[in-house]
């Protein structure tokens, strides 16, 4: 199914935390301004190695001074009319392939896709930005569960890459992400992968995506990679070009 741009209204976060923030702090002001709404469906399907409810009550207490209220799908018996009837939809990080598998266990991917064509916000930091992409083959995660696809949301014509670093520790001899990254565009030339470092997002509202940043991400560009190249992209950029591929 895909999701028209000029109805979606996203808010893809590279992380919950950056520098040494408290956590969502660099994320709860574009929240509260993105979602226009108190109430948001919270889906913590990512977290592994502890309860959704407990992951739930972390986002609950984080984002509460803001006066929303989060609500945890897994209070639900029926998430999918959840997801319907949800007025915002907010997925978190952890682990991606865990994340996505659950969505498919649910069988949460179209009333996900549904309900963002119909205008409801939908924001997802770190595993939660990953699977708005069209599938998941350039997480950072490792894969300790398998999905039925790779596949992911597919609310955006491009590939997510959250947390992007290109850091490489002293003495480190394993792959950097830029490598990593380069082996996808070795089998697909022609798909866009964009990086968003800690602190950065893209968001969609009226059919336009821009690349943003805070206060936490002193003005870090993104990068976009397609056909063997590396592209910076400045905190502003209107990248809408992207939604048309």
């Amino acid at each position: 199914m895909s999701v028209s741009p000029k109805t979606a209204k996203l808010l893809l976060l590279s992380s919950s935390k950056a520098c040494d923030s408290a956590y969502l702090a660099p994320c709860i002001d574009a929240i509260v301004q993105h979602c226009d709404t108190r109430r948001i469906l919270f889906i913590p399907y990512a977290g592994v190695g502890m309860p959704y409810s407990d992951y739930t009550a972390k986002v609950q207490q984080a984002l509460a001074p803001a006066g929303i209220d989060v609500v945890g799908i897994e209070s639900f018996n029926d998430p999918r009319q959840a997801v319907a009837d949800a007025q915002a939809i907010m997925v978190g990080g952890g682990n991606t392939f865990h994340l996505l598998h659950q969505l498919y266990q649910h069988q949460l991917i179209a009333p996900i896709q549904n309900a963002v064509n119909s205008g409801i916000p939908y924001v997802g930091w770190s595993a939660g930005s990953n699977i708005a992409g069209l599938s998941i083959r350039t997480t950072n995660d490792m894969p300790i569960i398998e999905p039925p696809s790779f596949a992911a949301l597919q609310l955006v014509p491009f590939q997510l890459n959250p947390h992007y670093s290109d850091y490489q520790p002293p003495g480190f001899h394993g792959e950097t992400r830029d490598q990593r990254l380069g082996e996808f565009m070795a089998l697909a030339p022609q798909t866009p992968v964009i990086g968003i470092p800690e602190g950065t997002a893209l968001q969609l509202e009226n059919g336009r995506l821009t690349y943003q940043t805070t206060a936490f991400s002193q003005n870090s560009p993104g990068y976009l990679f397609l056909g063997g190249h590396k592209q910076a992209i400045s905190p502003g950029t209107d990248c809408s070009q992207w939604l048309s591929r």
